[in-house]
């Protein structure tokens, strides 16, 4: 069963604690988007991989030790670089920065390259948002159509600090987060609620070989969309509107459980 409770950790009285992560390292130009806009809603802490950790889904960090250093980056905002995961960065957040005091919002971003479709699966930057609605604080992954670390996101600044405010006074379904893409233009038509597109990579591996003349392989491909429903994220980017797709960590299939109930599994 759907709990409808909503999950929001904010005081109304007070301004808002911003825990603020990525995937692509805690001097990408995007993070540096996200704690400027984050910065004129409430205070902002900063805790973010000290290198690219994008693909890394949900991994975390087992077997050896995890630093966490505060660095001085940016004026006004205390900023933590972690040798771990994006997911690890939250994690470490939680217990060690706010000792269990869970802030008020998590946003992860902003990506350099699109999280639509398939690809939340894969996404540092959404899992690290996952982990905060996880850990049950109202959550928020932004990405853009644009994987230059040239990239520019002014455009989205107003999209993100609207959703952000919205998401701050309305709370958000317990196991609920938010996925939000936006294309490469300046001409954002709007905000689409969408669903998540039936989407994929057909992906092939270069075959190469070293100066030893043993293989290596770089991964390849080329998006596939199957879906043409113009209720998706695949439709709102391509037809210039942020999409915003409500996402949820449990993946239990329930509509399959019905059918499952009906085998006859055979085990004395």
């Amino acid at each position: 069963m759907v709990n409808f409770a909503l999950m929001t950790n904010h005081t109304k009285s007070t301004l808002p604690t911003i825990l603020v992560v990525n995937d692509d390292g805690v001097t990408a130009p995007g993070i540096k988007t996200l704690m400027h806009v984050m910065k004129q809603i409430g205070r902002v802490v900063v805790v973010a991989p000290d290198s690219p950790q994008s693909g890394m889904g949900h991994a975390i960090t087992i077997g050896k030790p995890l630093r966490l250093d505060k660095v001085d980056l940016y004026d006004g905002i205390e900023i933590y670089s972690c040798s771990g995961t994006p997911v690890d960065c939250v994690k470490l957040a939680v217990t060690k920065i706010f000792k269990g005091k869970k802030p008020d919002l998590c946003v992860s971003g902003i990506n350099h390259g699109l999280n639509n479709s398939i690809n939340v699966l894969y996404s540092g930057t959404m899992s690290a948002a996952v982990e905060g609605a996880i850990e049950s604080i109202p959550s928020i992954g932004f990405s853009l159509d644009d994987y230059s670390l040239q990239a520019n996101f002014e455009h989205c600044e107003k999209f993100i600090k609207e959703i952000a405010l919205r998401v701050l006074h309305n709370g958000l379904p317990i196991g609920t987060l938010l996925n939000v893409n936006f294309p490469n233009t300046h001409d954002i038509k709007g905000i689409k609620i969408c669903r998540q597109a039936n989407a994929k990579w057909a992906e092939e591996f270069d075959e190469r070989m070293d100066p030893y003349k043993r293989p290596y392989y770089w991964l390849t491909g080329v998006f596939q969309n199957n879906d043409h429903g113009e209720d998706t994220d695949v439709w709102a980017l391509e037809h210039n509107y942020a999409s915003v797709v409500p996402v949820q960590f449990d993946m239990t299939a329930h509509h399959a459980i019905p059918l499952l109930n009906t085998w006859n599994f055979n085990v004395e």
